[in-house]
C-alpha cells in the first residue's frame, strides 16, 4: 500500500459542521473529532489535536498508517457535500479545508 501522509509531508482534510446545535470538526486521515459551541472553538480545537497527533505519533515512532486512515463515510459525504457545486450541499456543512502537514508541524 502507498501512504500519501508521512511525518512531514501529505496533508489532512478537515470538515466542520453542525448538527443538533452542537458544532463538529472532523480530521478525516486521523480519524479525530472534536466538538464545541462554535465553528471557530471547534476550528482551534481541531487544529490542537492535529498538531498533538502528529507529534505523538513522531515521537512515538509509530507506523505512517496512523497518518493514513480510512475516514468515515459519513464524514467523506460531508467533505463531499462541502467540495460541491450545488449549493444546498455545500449549505450542509460550516467548512472543509486541506491543511499541509508541513505547516502543521513548522
Amino acid at each position: 500500500m502507498s501512504f500519501l501522509n508521512t511525518p512531514r509531508n501529505g496533508s489532512v482534510r478537515s470538515v466542520i459542521f453542525q448538527e443538533n446545535g452542537e458544532w463538529f470538526g472532523v480530521a478525516l486521515e486521523f480519524n479525530i473529532v472534536e466538538t464545541g459551541d462554535s465553528p471557530q472553538e471547534v476550528s482551534i480545537l481541531l487544529d490542537e489535536a492535529i498538531v498533538g497527533y502528529i507529534e505523538a505519533a513522531n515521537k512515538s515512532k509509530l507506523s505512517i498508517s496512523v497518518l493514513n486512515q480510512t475516514a468515515d463515510p459519513v464524514y467523506e459525504m460531508l467533505w463531499s457535500a462541502g467540495n460541491s457545486d450545488k449549493e444546498e450541499e455545500r449549505n450542509k456543512v460550516y467548512k472543509v479545508s486541506s491543511q499541509p502537514l508541513a505547516a502543521l508541524t513548522a
